[in-house]
């Protein structure tokens, strides 16, 4: 995959070094997780809110209710900046200064549309479903005609992204090596419990293989 153009919106400019324009960089920080952040602006304020998301290529899924304010600002606006950051550690240095932390986040820009088609629409939220607990669409309800028409789900194109990344042992002065602090790194990773059945479940319903294959692969991951 080709490396996203360099612009001045996707510009990394503080820690340039960190910096990534990598599409397959950039899609597997967003694969490993199901949380972003997207700014909007209402009534001339600046808003960011957290929501799922699904990725297909090159487009990103997210949904909401027909009167979320979020989507009909984005509609309007007809683009936006998403933002997925994973926490991977602090970096806890000898002196204030240099304290840091590890991490990969990804800022995305792109043209936004809202998916009308009722076939293009189940496969978007289908996305968003399966990209949370994968193959996990198979093992559900799926939506009715009410509920479909009561979503609104949209498209947001990647047209521009770039990661910043930080990883690796913390950065000290050299004057400050022969002081009596510590200094070293502290890991940090989401830990996956073991499911735990709704108690209004009727009769003795299995835990379904996509939500344990989901916990084990995770929990192998993080190992």
């Amino acid at each position: 995959m080709p490396d996203y153009e360099i612009s001045a919106l996707n510009k990394v400019t503080r820690g340039p070094k960190r910096a990534s324009y990598d599409q397959e960089e950039i899609n597997g920080i967003l694969d490993a997780g199901f949380l972003c952040h997207i700014a909007y602006t209402w009534n001339e304020k600046a808003i960011v809110i957290p929501t799922a998301y699904g990725r297909d290529g090159d487009k990103l899924y997210i949904h909401g209710s027909l009167k979320n304010r979020m989507m009909s600002c984005l509609l309007e606006a007809g683009e936006a900046c998403v933002s997925v950051t994973h926490l991977d550690g602090l970096v806890l240095a000898r002196s204030a200064f240099h304290h840091s932390a590890n991490y990969r986040s990804v800022n995305i820009f792109g043209s936004v549309k809202s998916i009308e088609d009722d076939h293009e629409k189940m496969h978007a939220l289908r996305c968003i479903i399966n990209h949370m607990v994968p193959d996990h669409w198979e093992y559900v309800r799926q939506p009715n005609d009410k509920e479909l028409r009561a979503t609104l789900v949209i498209e947001i194109k990647i047209d521009s992204a770039s990661a910043k990344i930080r990883t690796g042992d913390v950065v000290d002065e050299k004057e400050d090596l022969q002081l009596p602090v510590w200094a070293g790194i502290v890991p940090i990773s989401e830990t996956i419990g073991a499911p735990v059945s709704d108690p209004l479940l009727e009769g003795n319903i299995p835990v379904p293989e996509s939500v344990k294959n989901y916990v084990q692969k995770s929990n192998l991951k993080n190992k």
